[in-house]
């Protein structure tokens, strides 16, 4: 019979300065051997929660303190946080500053060599293959995407082989690619290795499909652990915590079919059992616009070309001979592997680097001729990391940075109807930093709608939000279209993808390989292979089923099947009818 591997008898935690608990009473038992998936809403407490079990609380966050927590029977109250990593192994949400060596493979053999291990040699090449990364073992670590850093971070713990480990966002800016196997990894580390694996997550997906069991947390305690099976049944009540089914639930739900699939394939079967059928008038071909519009271009990439250069001198190529215009009513999502340039695509969209060759225009001005200060009002780039962007002593100062600076007539009166309209009203006196990861990404919004601009460049705007704070993102970039002419989110997020953009460009090996509406893109598995990429689960359900065209939401599998009507035709420009395989 499993034994316990954590204890936690009557905890509590309160962060200095906090008028409140963190964590309030908690009781936990988590078996040896586990899949345990930690769920709930920014702010609950899952991170403060895990951070009990590898002892940065209390050792390094020196709050109050009060119960108990055991790991494989060490009271971490007694024991280090240094004794404790013999045995807990953890990859931190912030997993950019884990990451303490300049090479790949410096950094993964970094534990190892440091516990004196005879074979370090092997686990470091052995976490690399397991990851798949070897071939960036020689890569500077501040050369690496943020995806790349992930799994150098988690490979890093990996080599150090340990009873128990934790991972806060394993997918976090990670292509859907590599997060599947990620998860895959870790399934097989549980399975034949025995490895205990508590993971942190927002996407349900993952939960439902890889889970052996879920905790809830709200309010600073765990609201139940319960057994996977159980968990993904309590449908209305993970709602009401911000946390939707997975789509392969809703899916079924949908069509008004009694199952709780786990995974896309359960929701195949399920609905294949029940005898439905697509109706015949969703079936056919979406026709996509392809005749270009009458709408100005309002940033343009000519020949772009651009890398990085590294201590040893060599340039690393990330964009070579790009061309691309944005358009008045673009929502575009730039997607692509790890890796893809992206974000350097973004940052030279929006004047804070200029191409090694080439030419970007953003109006009628050229990137070269002016400093990326005073280009932010034509277009304004949110960083990846919100923390980036938060640099005064409260939200509101940090909003009327950029403002003020250009001596706007009433600057206190648009910060405050720009609070308002990102829901931070509450929140302005705040240091933006003491926030939660879903009010950072909307502080950080609030920066940039300030900034006034013509286009709003944001880099994986929803990595690390929960579904309620996700949502309220897409709600916030659905709304911008009064006052934000053409916008730009690069993601990972195909949902969102599905959901939201009227445009997709696909970046890999160094260029454009795609540019074209949602739709078509899911519906060409060449490019998502040859990118990286994976389709949201419902798309993966239409297609298995053979609707066509493709559904990109539940709403338009549940059409698909009802027989309302295919869904509307896309506007796209000229670009959007090129699919490079």
């Amino acid at each position: 019979m499993p034994q316990p591997i954590i204890t936690v008898t009557d905890l509590s935690f309160r962060y200095p300065g906090a008028d409140q608990d963190s964590l309030r009473n908690v009781n936990l038992t988590i078996e040896a051997g586990d899949f345990v998936t930690v769920i709930g809403g920014n702010g609950s407490a899952k991170t403060t929660l895990c951070k009990t079990f590898n002892g940065l609380i209390p050792h390094y966050w020196h709050g109050e303190f009060a119960g108990s927590v055991h790991v494989a029977g060490v009271d971490t109250w007694d024991s280090s946080v240094t004794e404790l990593s013999a045995h807990v192994g953890y990859v931190y949400q912030d997993f950019h500053n884990q990451l303490v060596r300049p090479t790949v493979r410096d950094e993964v053999a970094f534990g190892p060599v440091n516990y004196g291990l005879d074979d370090h040699e092997e686990r470091t090449s052995s976490a690399l293959e397991t990851l798949g990364i070897t071939e960036l073992a020689q890569r500077f670590v501040w050369q690496l995407s943020g995806g790349q850093a992930h799994l150098t971070a988690l490979a890093s713990v990996l080599a150090q082989r340990p009873t128990v480990l934790i991972v806060d966002e394993p997918v976090a800016e990670l292509d859907p690619e590599r997060a599947a196997v990620i998860y895959e990894r870790l399934a097989t580390l549980n399975r034949e290795l025995g490895i205990t694996i508590i993971t942190i997550e927002h996407h349900m997906e993952f939960v439902a499909r890889y889970a052996k069991s879920v905790i809830l947390m709200a309010d600073g305690t765990p609201a139940w652990h319960l057994p996977i099976e159980e968990a993904i049944t309590r449908t209305g009540e993970l709602e009401a915590h911000g946390i939707p089914a997975p789509q392969s639930i809703n899916a079924v739900k949908a069509l008004g079919i009694s199952a709780t699939p786990r995974t896309t394939e359960d929701a195949v079967a399920a609905i294949r059992a029940s005898g439905k059928k697509p109706s015949v008038h969703w079936s056919g071909i979406a026709h996509l616009a392809t005749q270009e519009p009458n709408r100005d271009v309002v940033a343009r990439a000519v020949n772009v070309t651009h890398g990085y250069k590294s201590v040893s001198g060599e340039t690393h190529m990330v964009l070579n001979n790009v061309n691309v215009d944005l358009h008045d009513g673009d929502r575009v999502a730039l997607v692509g592997g790890n890796g893809a340039g992206k974000s350097t695509l973004m940052k030279l969209l929006a004047g804070i680097i200029v191409p090694r060759e080439g030419t970007v225009w953003l109006g009628e001005t050229n990137s070269r001729s002016k400093a990326s200060p005073h280009l932010a009002e034509h277009a304004a780039y949110l960083y990846q990391h919100p923390e980036l962007m938060l640099l005064k002593g409260s939200v509101a100062e940090d909003v009327a940075l950029f403002p003020k600076d250009r001596k706007h007539p009433d600057t206190d009166a648009l910060v405050a109807h720009i609070l308002d309209r990102v829901r931070l009203t509450d929140f302005a006196d705040r240091d933006g930093r003491t926030l939660s990861g879903g009010q950072q990404r909307r502080a950080t919004l609030a920066i940039g709608l300030a900034m006034r601009p013509t286009v709003l460049l944001l880099d994986e705007p929803t990595s690390s939000l929960d579904v309620s704070s996700r949502d309220d993102v897409t709600h916030m970039l659905a709304d911008l279209a009064g006052s934000i002419r053409c916008t730009v989110v690069a993601t990972h997020d195909m949902q969102l993808v599905a959901e939201w953009a009227n445009r997709v460009i696909v970046l890999s090996e160094g260029g454009i390989i795609a540019d074209c509406h949602p739709r078509e893109l899911f519906g060409s598995p060449q490019v998502l292979e040859r990118a990286h990429l994976t389709a949201p689960e419902i798309v993966r359900i239409g297609n298995a089923l053979g609707v066509a065209p493709v559904p990109l939401s539940v709403a338009e599998l549940a059409a698909a099947y009802h027989g309302d009507g295919p869904p509307p035709v896309p506007t796209a420009t000229a670009q959007t009818s090129a699919l490079g395989v």
